[in-house]
């Protein structure tokens, strides 16, 4: 699955755009790598996301298309935040 396609069904970020622009402007590194939007990710894939307050760091558990709400954190642990 495509890197900007998870943050958005994961509900990090809102809208698949906003984690696009972010990708595109350096913001995003998987495994200590940035990336671009279309990078694919895969189970056990550590993401740092650099937003203007901190970081947030999280290790992917597992990929799906759709998920509920309620579930949407069940994609993810969160290793870290920094603020």
């Amino acid at each position: 699955m495509r890197i900007d396609k998870f943050l958005k069904v994961s509900r990090i970020l809102k809208r698949r755009t906003v984690a696009q622009e972010a990708a595109a402007a350096g913001k995003i590194a998987v495994n200590g790598r940035e990336v671009k939007p279309a990078y694919r990710l895969k189970a056990g894939d550590i993401v740092e996301i650099s937003f203007q307050a901190g970081v947030l760091k999280f290790r992917v558990k597992e990929l799906k298309e759709n998920v509920k709400k309620d579930e949407a954190s069940s994609l993810y642990e969160v290793i870290g935040e920094d603020a």
